[in-house]
């Protein structure tokens, strides 16, 4: 790729995010296109987050997107919000529209065109998701959207997130046709929920670079092996949620193509073109 004095800057706002494959994919679309931007990954978090904004706006940056722990924040950060990120209450990719900065959130379409390229269908079918982060409602929301039968949401009484989340609940209650119920960390009701369900999310940061050994769910016993498991951490390759998932004989898969199919939807709305999505899984995600 070709940096000149008509390149464009869109960025990666995260902590972690020295391990994200984002750059890879984003330059060789832009490179395949021949589009004159470049995406950098910055290393910021919630207590940085307006500054690196506000300089980010100054240099005319196209956009950028944001991983954890920044999603909720910027959701409040931004001029104008869609409908979609409003209702998730949490933004993954911003548009720089000449000055006013616009949200989005990508993750829940893309999570929800991982499973099915993983060669799953959880349309009415149950689903059992744990947090309720900024990737997991939109996830949450996208399923209940598109049509998931019924969803058991665990989140610590003690989470920030909790009011906001019943907020969404309730209006996806009232959108849609989905059950959705939100649950507490209790061992027999994650047994027992996660026992009939068809997917299994891991939808936390739990399990993430540095904190491998880390899950959350403690062992095996909790899975059966009609579960498809899925954790939307894709580094390390396999978390130790799906490792214990597959001792249980579950088919699982990772958070690799959730990047992938949110990324494409995010450079769609930065360029207005579609992201050259098989060229990018030869190059990157099936090596």
């Amino acid at each position: 790729m070709d940096i000149t004095g008509k390149t464009t800057l869109i960025g990666l706002l995260g902590r972690p995010v020295e391990h994200s494959i984002s750059p890879f994919m984003h330059n060789q679309a832009f490179h395949e296109l021949g589009l004159p931007f470049a995406y950098l990954c910055f290393d910021c978090g919630e207590e940085e987050l307006e500054e690196v904004v506000k300089g980010l706006k100054a240099l005319g940056a196209k956009g950028w997107n944001c991983t954890m722990p920044n999603k909720v924040k910027m959701a409040q950060l931004v001029d104008v919000i869609s409908p979609a990120a409003k209702a998730i209450g949490a933004v993954n990719t911003v548009i720089n529209e000449n000055g006013t900065l616009i949200g989005h959130n990508t993750d829940g379409v893309g999570y929800m065109m991982a499973v099915k390229d993983a060669g799953y269908d959880v349309i009415g079918k149950k689903m059992t998701i744990f947090g309720t982060g900024g990737a997991a409602t939109a996830i949450i929301a996208q399923a209940a959207l598109d049509g998931v039968k019924e969803i058991s949401i665990f989140c610590r009484s003690s989470s920030r997130y909790m009011e906001a989340t019943k907020k969404m609940v309730h209006m996806l209650l009232e959108e849609t046709h989905c059950n959705i119920k939100i649950f507490d960390y209790d061992e027999d009701i994650i047994r027992r929920e996660m026992n009939n369900s068809y997917l299994v999310v891991n939808g936390t940061s739990v399990g993430m670079e540095p904190n491998i050994e880390k899950s959350v769910i403690p062992d095996s016993t909790y899975f059966n092996n009609k579960m498809v498991v899925s954790d939307i951490i894709y580094h390390p390759n396999e978390t130790k949620f799906l490792k214990l998932a597959k001792e249980a004989g579950c088919e699982t898969f990772n958070g690799l193509y959730m990047l992938l199919y949110q990324g494409a939807e995010a450079f769609r709305l930065w360029t207005g073109k579609e992201m050259p999505v098989e060229k990018i899984k030869q190059l990157y995600f099936e090596n």
